[in-house]
């Protein structure tokens, strides 16, 4: 499969078309964390390791996430990563849609319904994750990190996804966060699925 060009664009090029797919990607986000979370059937490999943090420091789950996220865009320096309007909006938007969609959902009780929870929040994701990307309006960090390593290295964003989530997912288990099938499922999926998506959904330039 040919290479997807997900380097950020100005905002100003195109803003019709790419600032609302931003918008509805990021707000897809945070639901389907919020589906995953329902189903109480395991975190996401990312929330497993803010979970253990969590726990071990009293902090909150939320600045938990921003440390995190601070750190991580420090990575960026060597991938020579450009963050972007995207940037920003992952942080504050995704945190409003999942706090928002738990008020709505309802806690399922029957394994078939929490098993379609699970089902449904990884493959919105996965689409969820092309849409933002895929608007070119800059990444959020950890994606950032992932698409940096994309274009300089040339390896697949399926393979870079699941060894980052895996990678994630040992390290937040190791220091004791909440792991469960759902956990395994996402981060085996979410590569292919990101990767399946991101030709349909990514925005290009018409020379």
């Amino acid at each position: 499969m040919a290479r997807v060009d997900l380097q950020p664009v100005p905002v100003s090029v195109h803003p019709a078309r790419r600032l609302p797919q931003l918008l509805a990607g990021l707000l897809l986000y945070g639901a389907s964390m919020a589906l995953m979370i329902r189903s109480a059937l395991g975190l996401d490999p990312w929330d497993v390791l803010h979970d253990a943090l969590a726990k071990l420091t009293g902090l909150t789950f939320g600045t938990i996430t921003a440390i995190i996220g601070a750190l991580v865009l420090l990575c960026w320096l060597p991938l020579r990563q450009r963050p972007g309007v995207g940037t920003v909006a992952n942080i504050a938007l995704i945190a409003v849609a999942v706090d928002v969609a738990l008020a709505v959902l309802p806690t399922p009780g029957p394994p078939a319904v929490r098993i379609a929870f699970l089902v449904a929040g990884v493959a919105l994701n996965g689409l969820a994750t092309a849409a933002y990307i895929g608007a070119r309006l800059g990444p959020g960090p950890r994606d950032g990190l992932m698409t940096g390593l994309h274009a300089r290295t040339r390896v697949s964003i399926r393979l870079i996804r699941t060894i980052i989530e895996l990678t994630v997912l040992g390290t937040g288990w190791l220091l004791g966060g909440t792991v469960g099938v759902g956990t395994v499922v996402y981060a085996l999926a979410i590569g292919p699925l990101t990767q399946a998506f991101l030709p349909l959904v990514t925005w290009r330039r018409r020379e």
